[in-house]
């Protein structure tokens, strides 16, 4: 029997303050707070201080996590650790997750939302199919350094054909 394609549920971001980035998130993205900013301490008695010693071992005292959700119902788990750093430069090379993407189409527009909210635009906004299809990306950066890719369109659709 062939697996069957899983959904995605989640994706866990590390970000060095959490109330902006959450404040971010949802000015900037339209996402909505499932679970406002919240302190983690370390211990064993509860199932979610076991959890954390279970991924992050002993030692890491608290941290502060939120929750937020898209339109399309993933979740965002964003995580303000007390030692958090922030990568001197883009480290794509570095195995592990290095970007995410959304996608609006008006990519035009939330771009210029993210930069004047303190993101960056990495890029130019760049078409796959030019004069053929009007499929378009972009990455960007949000003010705490976190990378990501826009699309205008679906990714089954952007791929289907084979952008390279």
């Amino acid at each position: 029997m062939s697996p069957y394609p899983k959904t995605f549920s989640h994706i866990g971001i590390s970000v060095p303050d959490l109330d902006a980035a959450v404040k971010f998130y949802e000015e900037v993205m339209g996402w909505y707070t499932i679970m406002a900013p919240t302190v983690v301490h370390e211990e064993a008695e509860t199932a979610i201080g076991q959890m954390c010693i279970d991924v992050f071992g002993t030692g890491w005292g608290s941290f502060k996590i939120a929750h937020v959700a898209t339109g399309d119902k993933i979740g965002i788990e964003m995580f303000e650790f007390q030692n958090n750093e922030k990568p001197e430069e883009f480290e794509y090379w570095k195995t592990g997750t290095f970007h995410f993407c959304v996608q609006d189409p008006n990519i035009e527009e939330l771009v210029e939302k993210i930069v004047a909210h303190g993101g960056k635009q990495r890029m130019p906004i760049r078409e796959y199919y030019p004069n053929e299809k009007p499929y378009k990306m972009v990455y960007v950066e949000d003010p705490f350094g976190l990378v990501f890719e826009i699309y205008t369109h679906s990714y089954e659709l952007t791929y289907s054909q084979g952008a390279y």
